[in-house]
């Protein structure tokens, strides 16, 4: 299944994105995750956006959490991804990174207004889609 997820990405008509499930280790030990808020749409997701033509997924996924969550990562493993028809019809392929937060700040924007760290169980019921909760849920999370 991801070997046919990673032929879809060479395929032009298919928007490619990348993005990361970003962890950090809570004071008691335990695993967060970081969700965003995305007021455009209203809902709530992992941190993702589209990769440009010079950039590998991975540069693409590092770039993109950066830029919605204000936190400068180290990625560990990839994790999959998901295949989902856009709000505008389109076909896209979002592949995903386990990454944990290294250093920075969230700052509210107008893409991501809101971030918030969950536990991994938490983390899920708060995700709006399926397919997101579905990647999260078939993951060996630290």
């Amino acid at each position: 299944m991801l070997a046919t997820k990673i032929l879809e990405l060479t395929d032009v008509s298919v928007i490619r994105a990348a993005g990361g499930v970003v962890y950090r280790t809570d004071p008691s030990g335990e695993t967060e995750l970081a969700i965003i808020h995305r007021p455009t749409y209203d809902d709530w997701t992992l941190p993702k956006g589209k990769v440009e033509p010079d950039e590998t997924p991975e540069d693409c996924a590092l770039r993109e959490v950066r830029e919605e969550t204000g936190f400068r990562c180290e990625i560990e493993r990839p994790l999959g991804c998901t295949a989902y028809v856009d709000r505008r019809g389109r076909d896209k392929v979002a592949c995903y990174w386990l990454m944990e937060a290294k250093g920075g700040r969230f700052k509210p924007g107008v893409e991501v207004d809101k971030l918030v760290w969950l536990s991994v169980p938490d983390a899920i019921k708060r995700l709006t889609y399926p397919r997101d909760r579905k990647l999260l849920e078939t993951q060996d999370l630290p």
